[in-house]
């Protein structure tokens, strides 16, 4: 099969076109003839438009690119090699969402044919592409695993924002049903990631991989975490102590912070999931995920005390918060947790306006009933600075001045602005 995508003879598809599947889909583009396929035909539109919809990619990453962009299953139907990079969330309850993966399957299933090969990059819990998902290809399509098809899977590594760590450069993990299909899958990835691959010994090693890097990272920021809250009772500045900390050649530099997004405020539940399915329970993991959700409560609590300190009424007060999305530089407002700091403050009955210039009005509109303010409209009693946009940062201590009352609060949840000359400015970071 390898040889015939690479003649064109054959063809690659992407089922997912969101931060990891339009990269993915263009990569591949350059070297075979791909389907980018999305069941969202708004953004289907803007790809035929060379627009990435998630604000990541240049219309230059489109050049020299043979793909064809459609919502169409049918169009599906003359792929033989297929990647499925859909989002894999959790419920309100903590519990794993299958419904976009499993609804991805079926979506293969329908066209999947005698010979295919299906490569998952969505992250589940170890034995999901096994136990959940090739059933349903083999129910939808009435093939059957490793006889008629063969599945592998492969964790997607992409870092929304970072210009750095893309798809080429980073070392991908690959696995496969058996030796030939391993051998199929890694050779096509090495067409498009110049750092090279890892095989896995077997699908479920590489899911186990993928949830544990999100994890450990998870847990490193929990405990900064928790620092950050203990130093502030002895009066101490957390990014002073790291700093200093971060002289000794082996100590991990995490930072505090709101852990939100799409993986690692999320992906730790998957494995805590499926670990208490076979009878056991997490302790360390659990903890570390109580910590971090807790931490947008924290924030609000402690910008009360603040006013309150200040002699502000609490229910007459006014508060700008600068920046909605899950973190720096991006469009994503996938499991913000800025949304727990907002929804904390309105709780307490203060007045609240977002401002956030890459976040999209409509979607926060749909996704959390908040409307995103097109402007400022000081005097606010407190601004928080909750995400580090490069804009925030640029702007000058009398800038955010200008957008304050008397008696000015400025909360910087991720220390941006703690080298600044804040007289006269209550200021707090973790």
């Amino acid at each position: 099969m390898y040889q015939q995508l690479l003649t064109k003879e054959k063809t690659l598809a992407v089922i997912g076109l969101g931060y990891v599947g339009l990269p993915i889909a263009l990569a591949f583009a350059k070297k075979v003839r791909v389907i980018g396929f999305d069941i969202n035909a708004e953004r289907v539109d803007m790809m035929k438009n060379r627009i990435d919809p998630s604000k990541e990619l240049e219309p230059t990453a489109f050049d020299g690119c043979d793909i064809q962009f459609t919502h169409s299953i049918e169009d599906l139907k003359s792929a033989s090699f297929y990647i499925v990079a859909v989002p894999t969330p959790v419920d309100k309850h903590k519990v794993p969402d299958l419904t976009p993966v499993l609804s991805a399957s079926r979506t293969v299933g329908q066209v999947l044919s005698k010979g295919d090969i299906v490569v998952y990059e969505s992250t589940v819990y170890p034995g999901c592409t096994e136990d959940d998902c090739i059933p349903v290809l083999e129910e939808v399509s009435g093939l059957r695993w490793m006889d008629d098809f063969k599945v592998g899977y492969s964790p997607e590594r992409i870092n929304p924002g970072d210009k750095k760590h893309t798809l080429e450069n980073i070392v991908k993990v690959v696995s496969g049903s058996d030796d030939e299909s391993l051998d199929v899958i890694a050779t096509m990835y090495e067409q498009v990631v110049d750092a090279g691959v890892h095989r896995a010994s077997t699908i479920k090693v590489a899911e186990a991989a993928k949830i544990i890097e999100n994890t450990q990272r998870d847990l490193n920021i929990a405990l900064m975490n928790e620092l950050s809250k203990i130093f502030d009772l002895m009066d101490i500045n957390t990014y002073d102590v790291l700093e200093a900390a971060n002289t000794k050649w082996n100590f991990l530099n995490f930072f505090p912070g709101l852990v939100g997004g799409h993986c690692i405020g999320v992906d730790p539940y998957y494995l805590t999931y499926k670990a208490m399915s076979k009878g056991y329970k997490p302790e360390v993991i659990l903890a570390g995920r109580r910590i971090n959700d807790s931490m947008g409560a924290y924030v609000a609590k402690k910008l009360v005390q603040a006013l309150i300190k200040n002699r502000k009424d609490v229910s007459e007060s006014k508060v700008l918060i600068m920046g909605a999305t899950f973190k720096e530089d991006v469009s994503d407002i996938r499991n913000t947790k800025v949304i727990d700091v907002i929804q904390e403050l309105i709780d307490y009955s203060v007045a609240v306006d977002v401002v956030d210039a890459y976040a999209d009005p409509s979607e926060m509109e749909h996704e959390y009933g908040l409307s995103l303010s097109s402007e400022t409209k000081p005097p606010y009693d407190a601004i928080i600075v909750a995400v580090n946009h490069d804009q925030y940062a640029e702007m000058t201590l009398d800038n955010y001045r200008s957008l304050m009352s008397d008696e000015p609060i400025l909360f910087d949840i991720k220390g941006m602005l703690k080298d600044r000359d804040m007289t006269g400015i209550h200021y707090w970071s973790l």
